[in-house]
């Protein structure tokens, strides 16, 4: 407990200290706890000590350690969305970090909950990474206003791995860019920009992250 606790302080004065830099404080940036691959124990831990929003990357893992939960808490899906488990999603999740195709969002319509939903997008063309492109995206955009239950929210966006962040940071304010053209092109209100991991999220919130996904700062190395 006291390593978590230690690592949750540590996060949210370097959070804090970022977020000075782009006017903005502590508070305008959520802090999302990573949760794979952590068990339900250590994630009760984090909750006490102050995270309520949570990161899941797989629907089998998230449903076992969602329903095995017994606080309020929220729940983010972060990883690549397998249309056969489109249909869980509602039930367990709050927020869908990751949709980067028409068939998601259609699917997603048809359950009776609204959904809120950001837009994953490969600004780095990473062959390696999910992600749509912006135009992959604007063509969803077109068509979103038929869906009464999708509320789009924001952009999501993962950057290449370098030991050196500010190498990144170009990859950060081009999703900064890209949701403020969206927004005004399409005449929506888009406001969160879920960018900024472990080795990275301090320059994605000078950037302009208002969620950051942190998984290794809080709970350690996965075994």
């Amino acid at each position: 407990m006291k390593d978590i606790e230690k690592s949750i302080q540590i996060l949210r004065e370097k959070i804090s200290k970022a977020a000075a830099k782009s006017g903005r404080t502590e508070k305008d940036v959520l802090l999302i706890g990573v949760t794979k691959k952590v068990d339900l124990d250590r994630i009760k831990i984090a909750y006490g000590l102050g995270i309520k929003d949570f990161g899941e990357n797989y629907v089998q893992e998230a449903k076992k350690k969602i329903e095995s939960f017994e606080k309020k808490a929220t729940w983010h899906m972060i990883g690549h969305i397998q249309t056969n488990k489109i249909k869980y999603l509602p039930r367990l999740f709050d927020y869908i970090h990751s949709v980067d195709r028409w068939e998601v969002v259609e699917i997603l319509n048809k359950f009776e909950k609204k959904m809120k939903v950001l837009f994953e997008i490969n600004i780095a063309q990473e062959k390696t990474k999910q992600g749509a492109g912006p135009d992959d995206i604007r063509k969803i955009l077109e068509k979103i206003g038929t869906l009464k239950n999708i509320e789009p929210v924001g952009l999501m966006t993962m950057a290449p791995y370098v030991e050196n962040p500010q190498e990144v940071r170009w990859v950060f304010g081009r999703l900064r860019e890209l949701r403020d053209e969206l927004n005004r092109e399409f005449g929506l209100n888009m406001k969160e920009l879920s960018m900024g991991m472990s080795n990275d999220f301090e320059v994605a919130i000078e950037e302009g992250a208002t969620m950051v996904r942190i998984g290794t700062a809080i709970f350690g190395e996965r075994i």
